[in-house]
């Protein structure tokens, strides 16, 4: 009997071993790099943690082209990964074409809706994490004028900035925002020098806060906001300690969490496709506090942030989204 228990016990630890070894997740990122601090490097962070977690490898490829979205995807679906997750809009015409070539493979794509039986599309409530921020940024502006620098001009990016001016109008009906986009197609996603000449032109009109939503260009905002003396705000990572003492708090995108989830998903066998809308209310964005920014976050200002998200949360306050309109009238 004892015999029969071991062997059974063995057989399982086998079929476990067995299936572990048959889950192959993967990771497409966009253009930037995983090692962006921002965007990108919030899927690599969530993917490492799954593995930290479970023991379980993934295979990951950046692009340094567009060419590549659709090679990078269909070369994982031949060697039999699964899910591959895109990470970002720009993956959308790949994601659908390898998606209907391999139907029995699971995908996902962040920033965008591809609707295919056999793709989970993720999409955040950005302008409600962004109305955050903006809300902390005019609190704590002493000229009343404050930034924001996008990447590259799409809706999305839009999306972001009309949340800001929201929140920054919410505590200063009179504050002047400053907006630039860095430019109109994948390269402003990775333009540190033009992140900075930005951020030095809306400091010279007056700005003392400013918040990119930009990728790697954002790193050069943040330098140049720290080097000025001034605020930065950071995005979808934690970026506080990239500038500690400058920069003020970072806009929390989950991108981390979508991906852990994706890939805990699909290993269990609950993996559901469809989109996914993840707002404050869905934990799926927020603000960034710690030791980095404590001295710069009076307790004043954590209170009215805070105020300001249970009333978006409850419906009270109900952000606009620029890309149902493509208006923002804030």
């Amino acid at each position: 009997m004892l015999r029969k228990l071991m062997l059974a016990a063995v057989a399982g630890l086998v079929a476990v071993a067995a299936q572990a070894a048959d889950f192959k997740p993967a990771v497409v990122y966009d253009l930037g790099g995983k090692f962006d601090k921002s965007f990108n490097e919030a899927a690599y962070t969530g993917a490492e943690k799954f593995k930290a977690d479970t023991g379980v490898e993934y295979r990951d490829f950046e692009i340094q082209n567009d060419a590549q979205r659709e090679q990078a995807l269909r070369r994982f679906a031949q060697q039999g990964y699964s899910p591959i997750l895109a990470i970002g809009f720009s993956q959308a015409a790949a994601v659908e074409k390898i998606a209907e070539e391999f139907p029995d493979t699971q995908f996902g794509i962040v920033d965008m809706v591809v609707e295919k039986p056999n793709v989970r599309s993720i999409l955040f409530k950005e302008h409600e994490g962004s109305y955050l921020v903006g809300v902390m940024a005019a609190m704590a502006s002493e000229t009343g004028k404050v930034g924001f620098v996008g990447g590259m001009d799409i809706p999305l990016i839009r999306k972001f900035a009309c949340g800001y001016v929201g929140g920054v109008k919410s505590v200063n009906p009179d504050a002047e925002v400053f907006e630039n986009m860095t430019g109109d197609t994948g390269a402003a996603w990775n333009d540190p020098g033009k992140g900075a000449e930005l951020a030095r032109s809306q400091m010279d009109r007056g700005a003392d806060v400013i918040y990119h939503a930009a990728g790697g260009t954002g790193i050069g905002v943040l330098n140049a906001v720290a080097d000025a003396g001034k605020l930065g705000i950071g995005v979808d990572s934690n970026q506080n300690g990239l500038q500690p003492g400058h920069i003020l708090t970072s806009m929390l995108k989950r991108v981390d969490q979508a991906v852990y989830a994706a890939f805990k998903d699909a290993q269990e066998g609950n993996y559901t496709t469809g989109f996914d809308v993840l707002g404050l209310k869905e934990g799926g964005v927020g603000y960034a506090m710690d030791e980095n920014n404590a001295s710069l976050v009076t307790p004043e200002m954590q209170a009215a942030v805070d105020a300001a998200a249970q009333k978006i949360i409850s419906g009270e306050v109900e952000v606009h989204d620029y890309m149902s309109d493509s208006a923002c009238p804030y």
